[in-house]
């Protein structure tokens, strides 16, 4: 580890203890003492009022002048008259208008419909225009006459945003009876169209208002006796009792040294335990950003616990602390789940009055959501943790308050109903959570990976319909590396999903490699030089990365596309080349050759390189025995290893090994020996390929060799090495 990386953990580590220390003594610094009391909670004793004392209650008083302020009801504006000679100015204007359309004798019917329809300030229906202009000038006259009346009318009345409508709806009642009914419509409309809000809430003078309420409001005071009990043992206490408390003198807000030690004390405690730990298992040293995010989420919770949880009856139960454990199995594996739940569950109950049972609803709810949530692919495994966590939560509840004095089913079953609340509360935040995070780190949860590897993803769609056999050579290469993933203690689920997608970018030229030809066809890198041939090969690593992004796949997948060959060569071509000069490799550039890279970075993206290297020879050489299929795959594992390739991985000689066996195991099973069923020479031959018969279940059939096409004799040599 580098001088830099480790002043940066070391300043980490001062940082997270230091604001841990500081959201233990919030309580402290916020709240009064545990042994005093808080408002919610119930009173351990009676409290008796040492001397009489009468004071000006604020809590009290505070109320009044809020239900005095609330009773105040929404003061508007006086109806505004210039708003209605506005309107009525609108009103005439449209009505001129209309007669000067009417009066256009160089106008056709449907122009005129057409510029009645176009005004801005008036939209009439078709109907409506039709009448109109089938009015005559004194009946026109007279509607637009009787809609200033009635609109003047509607206009005095006191007309607010929200009753415009019903304004609206009263200008048909107020129309002349001496019109006719379909006059008195187009009056109505015309009238009502021009109705506008003439009276506004006035913010200031319902602000004024409410001012003055609450001043007119008498301060409320209270008077005790001596010796007057001003809280029971067992009540549950307001802020009128707390307030009684203080002006009386029974409680003090105050801190003390003991308090601030014991939190530093506590504190020191967590991180030697999380320092040794990571001493210990240093695989998250050298991801800074993954294991700042841990510190960053481990303090964003108990910071948030520490300001919500003390001296309240209810919500200690409600939060849920299980989520971070959750999240941090979703995104980094049960192991660091565990291990940092302990000390986030003992801080956040620390010196709470019932810190115990606390401490245990919180740890044992974390570690049993955590074992239930298991590999985390599923939706459901989250809500199955979920209710782990509310089961886990009611039997602590069950097994720590059932037996205390004074507790009642009542309590208990209000208890256990928020820890059910926990328990969904928890799924909830932890599938927000691990999904944010995950885009934020640039990883892959298992849930998105198993999203990824459904065979109707777009893309693997894609594949299968324009590049069929590069998807089922990616389907062989996924199940052989997962295979080999599971057996070395690598990610088996991420080097599957990288496996599907690794050839994705072949899709720009399919029928470039020997797996998409269909056989007969020309291969048309035989009439190409090899140095042109070359390059569209290695095309499909840029090509692929192309298409992912385009896909939306996120980085893990674009490791395994530009790392599946490292920085290896194009074998055939760069061969082919050599022999073109004569046998002398000086005169070509082996950069011609040599797939952009990087090499494998991780043991995932190893993983697949061997597998996928692999598949590709022995579909080429087809082994006979199983020594010999070993043979070969031991041949790609090596070439790989002298070229370097995988060294800025972590496999060891014990994983290749295991890698070896894995690859042997499953390549035997994909390309073991097929039976040459025997054709029957009879002329029925129709019936017997048609009709089962229980002879021909028994008919000695001998066993021979897949025969060999030139697609299989062909396959992997032009992407070599695989």
């Amino acid at each position: 580890m580098s001088g830099k990386r480790r002043i940066y953990y070391a300043l980490l580590v001062v940082l997270v203890a230091g604001l841990s220390w500081v959201a233990l003594i919030l309580p402290y610094r916020n709240q009064l003492r545990p042994s005093e009391l808080q408002a919610g909670q119930v009173g351990a004793a009676d409290y008796l009022a040492p001397k009489s004392l009468t004071y000006t209650s604020q809590v009290l008083t505070e109320q009044r002048r809020k239900d005095a302020e609330n009773n105040v009801l929404p003061i508007y504006t006086a109806p505004d008259t210039n708003v209605a000679r506005r309107q009525s100015e609108s009103l005439r204007a449209a009505l001129a208008f209309i007669t000067s359309v009417q009066a256009d004798n160089y106008a056709d019917p449907s122009q005129k419909m057409s510029d009645l329809a176009k005004m801005d300030n008036l939209r009439l229906d078709t109907k409506t225009i039709l009448d109109i202009l089938a009015l005559s000038d004194a009946r026109w006259q007279a509607i637009g006459q009787e809609a200033s009346v009635v609109l003047e009318r509607l206009m005095t009345s006191t007309i607010r945003p929200e009753n415009v409508d019903d304004i609206k709806a009263r200008a048909p009642s107020l129309v002349s009876l001496s019109l006719s009914e379909s006059e008195a419509a187009i009056t109505a409309k015309l009238a009502a169209a021009f109705v506008a809000p003439n009276s506004f809430f006035s913010e200031e003078l319902t602000d004024a208002a409410r001012v003055a309420a609450r001043e007119a409001v008498t301060p409320v005071t209270r008077t005790y006796v001596e010796g007057q009990t001003v809280v029971r043992r067992g009540q549950v206490l307001s802020d009128v009792e707390i307030e009684a408390l203080h002006e009386l003198g029974l409680v003090k807000p105050t801190v003390q040294w003991q308090d601030l030690v014991s939190a530093a004390a506590l504190v020191l405690l967590m991180t030697i335990y999380i320092v040794l730990y990571f001493n210990r298992d240093g695989s998250l040293l050298s991801k800074p950003r993954r294991l700042t995010l841990i510190a960053a989420l481990f303090l964003v919770f108990l910071l948030l616990a520490r300001l919500i949880i003390p001296y309240h009856t209810v919500i200690p139960y409600a939060f849920p602390l299980a989520a971070y454990s959750l999240t941090i199995v979703a995104l980094f594996g049960p192991q660091l789940a565990v291990v940092t739940s302990l000390p986030l569950a003992v801080m956040t109950a620390f010196a709470l009055p019932n810190a115990l049972d606390l401490t245990l609803y919180y740890l044992i709810a974390s570690l049993l959501g955590v074992l239930a949530l298991g590999r985390a692919r599923r939706m459901a495994s989250f809500f199955l943790a979920g209710a782990a966590v509310a089961l886990a939560g009611i039997l602590v509840v069950v097994a720590y308050r059932l037996a205390l004095p004074g507790t009642d089913l009542t309590g208990l079953a209000t208890l256990s109903g928020v820890a059910i609340f926990n328990g969904l509360a928890t799924a909830s935040l932890t599938i927000l959570l691990q999904y944010f995070l995950a885009q934020l780190l640039g990883i892959t949860t298992p849930m998105q990976l198993m999203d990824l590897s459904r065979p109707d993803h777009p893309l693997l769609q894609r594949l299968l319909r324009e590049a069929a056999g590069t998807y089922q050579h990616s389907l062989q290469v996924a199940n052989l590396a997962e295979q080999a993933a599971e057996k070395v203690g690598a990610d088996p689920l991420l080097t599957r999903v990288g496996a599907l997608y690794h050839d994705a970018g072949k899709l720009a030229n399919p029928f470039f490699f020997i797996e998409n030809q269909l056989p007969g066809f020309a291969n048309p890198h035989d009439s190409l030089e090899p140095v042109v041939s070359a390059q569209s090969i290695l095309r499909h690593v840029p090509d692929g990365l192309e298409i992912a992004r385009k896909y939306g796949l996120p980085k893990p997948m674009l490791d395994f596309i530009a790392e599946h060959h490292g920085t290896t060569l194009t074998r055939y071509q760069y061969v082919k080349a050599v022999k073109a000069t004569g046998g002398d490799e000086s005169k070509v550039d082996q950069a011609d050759f040599r797939y952009p890279g990087p090499r494998p970075q991780s043991r995932e993206t190893a993983i697949l390189m061997l597998a996928d290297g692999s598949e590709a020879r022995v579909r080429a050489e087809r082994p006979k025995e199983e020594e010999d299929l070993r043979i070969v795959i031991k041949k790609v594992i090596d070439e790989r290893v002298s070229t370097g390739q995988l060294d800025d991985t972590h496999l060891t000689l014990q994983d290749l090994n295991q890698i070896v066996e894995s690859f042997t195991t499953t390549l035997r099973g994909m390309y073991h020996p097929r039976i040459v069923y025997p054709q029957l020479e009879s002329p029925a031959v129709s019936d017997v390929q048609t009709r089962p018969s229980a002879q021909a279940d028994i008919h000695p059939i001998k066993k021979e060799e897949k025969p060999t096409t030139p697609l299989d004799s062909a396959a992997g040599l032009i992407e070599q090495p695989k």
